[in-house]
């Protein structure tokens, strides 16, 4: 299966556990505290995907965890995602949208945006 598929197979099995009981799947549990249960897991994933990669930095031994906290981030922000009625496809695709373009200049241009807009960059 490529690595697009994975996200999508992925990202159906979550959608499948929308509206099931939250004590027997723990996708509907975070869905059930909506928005801030997976919100909060996400910190916490985040800051755990962290320290694993400054421990991955100083000990090349502790990248399996660093690639086990990534995972579980990256669950987590599927299950945001479908909270909010949004596919990792659509992630992908603005990924390639930014493709070849630098970040700085990337940002640059979100920064134009939200001045012409009148937002805080």
């Amino acid at each position: 299966m490529s690595d697009d598929r994975v996200l999508a197979a992925l990202a159906d099995v979550i959608e499948s556990r929308r509206g099931a009981d939250p004590d027997s799947s723990y996708v509907a549990r975070l869905l059930a505290k909506a928005p801030d249960g997976v919100l909060k897991k996400i910190g916490e994933e985040a800051t755990e995907t962290v320290m694993a990669a400054k421990d991955a930095s100083q000990d090349p031994g502790a990248t399996p965890r660093l690639i086990a906290e990534t995972a579980d981030l990256w669950f987590h922000c599927l299950v945001m995602l479908a909270q909010y009625g949004l596919r990792p496809e659509q992630v992908l695709a603005e990924l390639q949208r930014r493709a070849g373009t630098s970040g700085i200049e990337e940002k640059a241009a979100r920064k134009a945006i939200a001045r012409e807009r009148g937002e805080a960059p």
